[in-house]
């Protein structure tokens, strides 16, 4: 017979339309075809489709042998990797034919294939990161100004997993991302806002939303910006725009007493917004779009984000 055929590659693509990686959670071993088997009449058998892992924009392919190494980062729609290659086929019986030796029975074992682990690391492209202490208002927020449909509750930690939306404003439109509430010690690991404030490194600018409603909103300020500090990454550098949010439930003498606390506890500007009735949030938006880009993520063509359905949440999901 032939030679074999050429076992599958494995490949890595970013796709549009995945925002979490929930999938893998249920499935984690991935292993492509073997060639096919050398025919008669000297026929090389058919090589393997290759295996295609789909990812969502701003995945990073982590090395198993230390956990940190980068090996790959995904960061437009389309671009794909290969990792493994499959092994090449055997030498069928054919090859071995001689002018003395028409028959012959001996052959060659193909290739085997590679193997590699590796984690899988997912740091969301949004234009906005939404942070906050729990019950500061986030989920209300985003699902007002955007088309995401977060779990809202009167309770801390309502938001499990980080949330992306599109928010659309005066003929433009950006991503948005709401990450779980930070708590005193986050970055250290206390809470769960920590696991996911990797999602907002590749923000352009940050919301940062204050309850008003809240025993100290100065001090409440101040508990997020030093956890933003102690993890790094530069995300205290970003340009932040401070929120006052809730502010239906307070008249305008104490809304304005409470900005000027902000203000001498270290913001530059404090913002008045309710997302639950909209006051203030056009305002605010307008701020937003003076920090982004004349063409965002989500204007270029084929650009797609779609809403993280809420049963995907769990305790136990995380984004690594």
């Amino acid at each position: 017979g032939g030679n074999g055929g050429k076992g599958g590659d494995i490949v890595f693509e970013a796709v549009q339309g995945l925002n979490t990686l929930i999938d893998f959670r249920y499935s984690q071993h991935f292993k492509a075809k073997r060639g096919g088997h050398g025919m008669g009449r000297d026929r090389t058998g058919a090589g393997a489709p290759d295996l295609v892992i789909k990812v969502p924009v701003g995945t990073q392919v982590i090395s198993d042998e230390d956990g940190e190494t980068v090996l790959a980062d995904f960061t437009e729609v389309g671009q794909r990797v290969t990792f493994l290659e499959g092994g090449m086929g055997g030498r069928g019986n054919a090859s071995y034919k001689t002018s003395t030796n028409r028959a012959p029975r001996q052959h060659q074992p193909g290739e085997p294939g590679e193997e590699l682990w590796v984690w899988l690391r997912l740091k969301l492209l949004a234009d906005v990161g939404l942070l906050g202490m729990p019950n500061a208002g986030k989920s209300t927020f985003i699902n007002a100004v955007s088309n995401a449909r977060a779990k809202v509750g009167h309770y801390a930690f309502t938001t499990l997993v980080p949330k992306l939306g599109v928010v659309h404003h005066k003929g433009r439109e950006f991503v948005l991302a709401d990450i779980p509430g930070l708590i005193e010690g986050a970055a250290d690991g206390a809470g769960i806002g920590d696991r996911f404030l990797g999602h907002i490194e590749r923000c352009r600018v940050l919301i940062h939303l204050v309850d008003i409603s809240g025993e100290d909103p100065a001090a409440a300020m101040r508990v997020v910006e030093e956890e933003l500090e102690a993890y790094g990454e530069g995300l205290d550098e970003k340009p932040h725009l401070v929120v006052l949010n809730k502010i239906d439930l307070a008249d305008e003498e104490l809304v304005a007493g409470f900005a000027e606390e902000m203000m001498a506890a270290g913001a530059d500007q404090v913002f008045a917004v309710s997302g639950a009735t909209g006051q203030g949030i056009s305002e605010l938006l307008d701020a937003v779009l003076a920090y982004l880009p004349d063409r965002t993520a989500t204007e270029t063509k084929g650009a797609e984000v779609e809403d993280v359905d809420q049963d995907d949440e769990g305790s136990n999901w995380s984004p690594i």
